[in-house]
C-alpha cells in the first residue's frame, strides 16, 4: 500500500508491501497505526495512493477506485470487543455469519474450537473476562467471511494475566489462518510472537520494514 492523508496537524505518508501471513504495524501512540487500519478498512479515504490485498484493489486515486467499506470484506477487531450486550456468545458469533450472508454451520464449530469458545456459548458479554470478550470478537470477525483480518491493538485494554491468556489462541489463529492478518501493537513481545513482517512507524512515516526471524 502507499497512501497520503492529512488529518489536522498530522500527515500520514506511508508506503510498504508485505507477503507475510501476519504483518505487524509497530510504533508509539500517534505513529499512524490506526489511520492505516482505517484506510484499509475503508473508514478513512486517502487523498492519494493505492491499497490492494492480493489482486483486489481497494483504493487507487489515479484510477478513481474507492471500494466502499461494506464491500471490502475486511474485518476489524478493535481494542474494545464491541459485542452486543443483549446477545449471548453464540448469538454474537452467528451475527458474523449473518453479515456474510451465510447460516451458521460447521464453520461456527470450527471457529469456536479454535478460540476455545464452546463452553461460553450461553454467556452474555458482561459475564466474560476481557480476554474472553476479545476472543469472541475475533471469532465473530472470522465468521463474517473476511478477505483480511485487521487486529487494532486487541490486547491493549487487557491486564498482563489476560494477555497471557489470549496470546496462545492468537498463535493458533496465526498458524491456521488462510487470510492475511494485519496486527497493530506497540508491545514488542506480541509482535515477536505473532508477526512475520514488522512495519516500523513513527510520526506518520515508515521508518523500517523488518522480517521476524525465529
Amino acid at each position: 500500500m502507499a497512501v497520503q492523508k492529512t488529518l489536522g496537524d498530522f500527515a500520514l505518508d506511508v508506503r510498504f508491501r508485505s507477503t507475510a501471513a501476519v504483518t505487524a504495524l509497530f510504533g508509539p501512540s500517534g505513529a499512524g497505526k490506526t489511520s492505516i487500519v482505517n484506510a484499509i478498512a475503508g473508514l478513512l479515504t486517502p487523498e492519494r495512493g493505492h491499497i490492494a490485498i492480493g489482486d483486489a484493489v481497494l483504493f487507487d486515486s489515479k484510477k478513481r477506485i474507492s471500494v466502499s467499506a461494506h464491500r471490502r470484506r475486511v474485518r476489524v477487531v478493535f481494542q474494545e470487543s464491541r459485542l452486543f450486550p443483549h446477545l449471548n456468545v453464540r448469538q454474537n458469533l452467528v451475527y458474523g455469519r449473518w453479515i456474510a450472508g451465510h447460516s451458521a454451520g460447521e464453520k461456527l464449530d470450527e471457529v469456536a474450537k479454535l478460540l476455545g469458545l464452546e463452553a461460553l456459548f450461553s454467556r452474555r458479554p458482561r459475564a466474560l473476562s476481557g480476554g474472553e470478550r476479545q476472543r469472541v470478537a475475533i471469532g465473530r470477525a472470522l465468521l463474517a467471511d473476511p478477505t483480511a483480518l485487521l487486529l487494532d491493538e486487541p490486547l491493549a485494554s487487557l491486564d498482563a494475566a489476560r494477555k497471557q491468556e489470549i496470546i496462545p489462541y492468537l498463535e493458533r489463529l496465526v498458524a491456521t489462518a488462510r487470510i492475511p492478518i494485519l496486527y497493530v501493537s506497540h508491545a514488542r513481545e506480541e509482535i515477536e510472537r505473532l508477526a512475520g513482517t514488522v512495519v516500523m512507524l513513527d510520526g506518520g512515516r515508515v521508518k523500517a520494514v523488518e522480517e521476524v526471524k525465529r
